[in-house]
């Protein structure tokens, strides 16, 4: 592996598409051309990788061997993504009070709320004014739904615009294959087209000129450069990313009409079972790739609200039963202040929410908190709209709670823990900036556990387990909550706290299994997957979700999809995925 030691090394072919001329290694042609005839070119296109990338990878490791070519292909992608944050602008950590690039939407649903017209009608009608097409509008509100922001929708729009085309046939009740008597239609038996590809190009160098249409439009600015869905040609028209309208995958607990019945490809039929996560908003193509090298299992999107009281939208792909789920017992609070009675006496008013925007990796500063605090003061109760709209900005984006009169303060550790199925102190034993971390890189413990939990009557006498990228363990807590019995678990996670806090959990829950560690998912060979299946048997669940560093809607900067550093790691997942089920005599 590259060291971070070699940034100083010529990067150039990896951040742009221009012409680079190289040796020759294969003799009456150059190696270029060779690589570019290999039969793996269009396996590795296919992940979303560029075609010079996977040249350049076929070239150093031949045209033979494709672990190889997948190893170098990540090296490259790391290097890249290295390259680019060097030239990052590095953030405050005051949370400043000023309004910054956001607020434009901000503000606009604030004085919406507060004036009451936070109708969708109104919403829509802002959008409308803005320039976006009125037909693109109404798709966002069906994909999010009534309640959300004027932001979310805008930020909708954008994600559409720039997603990755994907074309769906009709659905026929009618042609749904083997489908029992009284079962819901599965809308995802249909089979869907294969993704196109701009010649394998990444999608970090895509649509620049639309990302700035959007951003120019979100914050006030004149664009010229925003392509609407509205005009022109359908060639000349890019694919909705259709994600559904409130996020509840296969249906809710006790809904009588949540689905039962789906059908998976012959090759994803029983175990191993294998569960993927990761966030639901991801930039163009990203579910498109994930989706096709995990079967071509559509993903599962689940908004973390319907079990809890913060949101947190989250795609699974999955290929585990979907019928005779549960809900964990006992059921979490719903809303805010059933989460957190005690602060009920201090909640004013004019202050709505009733569930959390996504818990964070990171927490506002005593700074901000203090800032609020002093302009409440200054105020009258109830202070004017201005106050109320800039204090109600800082409260959603930071997620903050009344704790006593005009006083605000960010959630603690154990209360993220509480929002998130964990118990309490969970991750008391490391420093608190760590503890936001790990908590909000982790598992909504009850979401998963519903997933997980048709796992108990198949697996009554225990479960053998490999999970990836393990961080505070999620998936452990959850089958530990449900009553399964985890005979046997390869751990994989590269934070050393993080081991540490699961392997604390482990001895003093008095798990009876084995426990065995491993620090970095790329150590992750068929020595290691050979060794487990002989002591064990085999694995009967591989769950994980790497990491969404390069994917999430907060990283502007570094929202290159899969080919970043950290979120290319995905292609380990995908690895070692394919290595088990070929160890275990299931190709």
């Amino acid at each position: 592996m590259v060291s971070d030691s070699d940034e100083s090394a010529d990067l150039s072919w990896l951040l742009n598409d221009d012409e680079t001329q190289l040796s020759p290694r294969i003799q009456g042609c150059s190696s270029e051309d060779a690589a570019s005839n290999s039969s793996l070119m269009p396996h590795f296109l296919d992940m979303g990788f560029p075609r010079k990338m996977i040249t350049k990878a076929i070239e150093e490791s031949g045209d033979g061997n494709s672990e190889s070519v997948l190893d170098l292909l990540l090296i490259y992608s790391s290097l890249a993504g290295t390259t680019s944050r060097n030239e990052e602008k590095a953030e405050s950590d005051e949370n400043s009070w000023a309004d910054d690039s956001s607020s434009y939407f901000d503000e606009m649903d604030l004085d919406l709320e507060m004036a009451g017209q936070d109708s969708i009608s109104n919403k829509l009608q802002v959008l409308v004014k803005m320039g976006y097409d009125q037909d693109e509008a109404a798709s966002a509100v069906k994909r999010c739904g009534e309640d959300a922001s004027a932001f979310e929708l805008a930020d909708s729009i954008y994600a559409a615009q720039t997603a990755k085309e994907e074309e769906f046939g009709d659905c026929d009740p009618s042609s749904a294959h083997e489908q029992k008597d009284g079962d819901k239609y599965d809308p995802f038996l249909h089979d869907h087209k294969r993704q196109r590809f701009d010649d394998g190009a990444s999608s970090s160098h895509r649509n620049n000129n639309q990302r700035r249409g959007h951003l120019n439009r979100a914050y006030g600015r004149p664009s010229t450069t925003i392509r609407h869905h509205g005009g022109g040609s359908d060639d000349d028209r890019e694919a909705e990313l259709f994600l559904p309208n409130s996020m509840v995958g296969f249906g809710l607990p006790m809904d009588p009409k949540r689905q039962i019945y789906r059908k998976l490809p012959d090759v994803a039929q029983g175990p191993p079972f294998f569960y993927y996560e990761n966030v639901a908003l991801a930039p163009r193509g990203v579910w498109d790739t994930i989706s096709r090298m995990l079967d071509n299992i559509p993903p599962e999107f689940v908004d973390s609200q319907y079990f809890s009281a913060a949101c947190r939208k989250r795609g699974y792909i999955h290929n585990l039963p979907i019928a005779n789920r549960f809900h964990l017992k006992p059921v979490p609070p719903q809303t805010i202040l059933e989460a957190f009675p005690s602060n009920r006496a201090h909640w004013p008013e004019w202050d709505k929410r009733t569930k959390f925007n996504c818990l964070q990796t990171v927490v506002a500063s005593s700074k901000l908190t203090e800032k609020i605090h002093a302009e409440l003061k200054a105020y009258p109760n109830p202070p004017s709209l201005d106050v109320m709209k800039r204090v109600m900005k800082e409260c959603r984006k930071w997620n903050l709670i009344w704790i006593g009169q005009k006083r605000v303060a960010p959630l603690e550790p154990h209360e993220v823990e509480f929002l998130l199925g964990f118990p309490r102190d969970h991750t008391r034993s490391i420093s608190r900036t760590e503890r936001y971390r790990s908590l909000g890189n982790s598992f909504n413990v009850d979401t998963v556990a519903y997933h997980l939990s048709v796992l108990k009557g198949i697996y009554p006498n225990g479960i053998r387990i490999l999970s990836l990228f393990s961080g505070i363990g999620g998936a452990e807590v959850a089958l530990h909550r449900l009553g399964i019995k985890m005979t046997a678990v390869l751990s994989v996670e590269k934070s050393l706290s993080n081991r540490n806090l699961l392997n604390s959990w482990w001895k003093e829950t008095g798990q009876e299994g084995e426990l065995q560690e491993i620090d970095d998912v790329r150590k992750v060979d068929d020595a290691i997957l050979e060794c487990f299946i002989r002591r064990h048997g085999g694995f009967d669940l591989v769950i994980g979700g790497s990491p969404c560093n390069n994917l999430t809607g907060s990283n502007r900067l570094h929202r290159i999809g899969l080919q970043g550093e950290h979120s290319s790691l995905f292609y380990h997942y995908y690895r070692i995925l394919s290595r088990v089920r070929y160890l275990m005599g299931k190709h």
